[in-house]
């Protein structure tokens, strides 16, 4: 039995976002925000709990996301990313803001509104910061330790990054045995060790065994699989694209001062697309 890829976004919302395991959202939760003691979260409500439909499994647009909100009222959004984009910063902020609005009605008192967490799992580095875990807030620029408010609050969690870490602390950082336990490739001796030292983590691996073996599941995580694989397909082609404008615009400004040999050869073109740029340039 082959064992199904956790952040996958599909599996993920099947080991996370569903009432009957609210208990794995808490667990990871609680190591994303360092909640301890008194202050750890020990209830909360899964919300926008969609129905998993084949259609919108192949829905290439479709943002399958975890949504919860705590005993305070605070909304917490947890999205998968495992394509770059190159826009995870303003798309984040959208998020937030969309789900902020919505924490009050039309006509209600600004100061009923709720913080809001968004917490962004990626498979690529995005945050030109040396750590894998990042946190927002709303700080002041020159009073370093002044935050406006602590309605804000923006995670980034970048599994490169925590990979390549030469040490790690498994035993004693619950966050970081998370970040392990969602590496598609884990050995079976590293997931035995997780599973020994973390009961959460026992619990939603056997989750995940269990979905490994049902029909259904396999069949809709499949077609997941080709979904997201499209998309990635689809956002690289549209970066060639972009590149490929980008060198043609480049080549059409050195026309006048370069031959056409050295410009194709500068900027990795054909010769005959040189050529028919500068023919182009002589008709017009």
């Amino acid at each position: 039995m082959k064992r199904l890829k956790p952040l996958n976004d599909y599996i993920f919302k099947k080991l996370f976002g569903e009432n009957e395991v609210k208990d794995n959202l808490i667990a990871f939760l609680n190591a994303v925000l360092d909640r301890k003691g008194r202050d750890r979260l020990v209830t909360l409500e899964i919300i926008d709990n969609k129905e998993l439909t084949r259609e919108l499994i192949n829905d290439k647009t479709s943002i399958l996301d975890v949504r919860a909100k705590t005993e305070d009222g605070t909304q917490i959004d947890i999205e998968v990313q495992l394509t770059n984009q190159h826009n995870m910063d303003k798309r984040t902020l959208f998020y937030w803001g969309r789900l902020f609005n919505q924490t009050i009605s039309k006509g209600e008192d600004y100061q009923n509104l709720s913080k809001v967490i968004t917490i962004n799992i990626l498979d690529f580095e995005y945050v030109q910061l040396d750590k894998f875990h990042s946190k927002f807030h709303l700080w002041e620029d020159e009073a370093k330790d002044y935050m406006l408010t602590d309605l804000v609050e923006i995670h980034f969690l970048e599994l490169p990054k925590f990979y390549k870490l030469e040490q790690t602390n498994l035993k004693e950082d619950k966050l970081q045995r998370w970040m392990t336990f969602f590496n598609k490739d884990i050995s079976e001796e590293k997931l035995k060790e997780l599973m020994e030292m973390d009961s959460d983590i026992r619990r939603v691996e056997e989750r995940l065994e269990y979905l490994s073996s049902d029909e259904k599941t396999i069949e809709l995580y499949k077609a997941r699989e080709k979904s997201l694989h499209e998309r990635a397909n689809m956002i690289s082609s549209a970066k060639e694209e972009g590149r490929e404008e980008e060198r043609e615009e480049i080549a059409i400004n050195l026309l006048d001062i370069l031959d056409n040999e050295i410009i194709a050869k500068k900027l990795g073109m054909p010769i005959e697309k040189i050529k028919k740029l500068r023919d182009n340039q002589l008709k017009n």
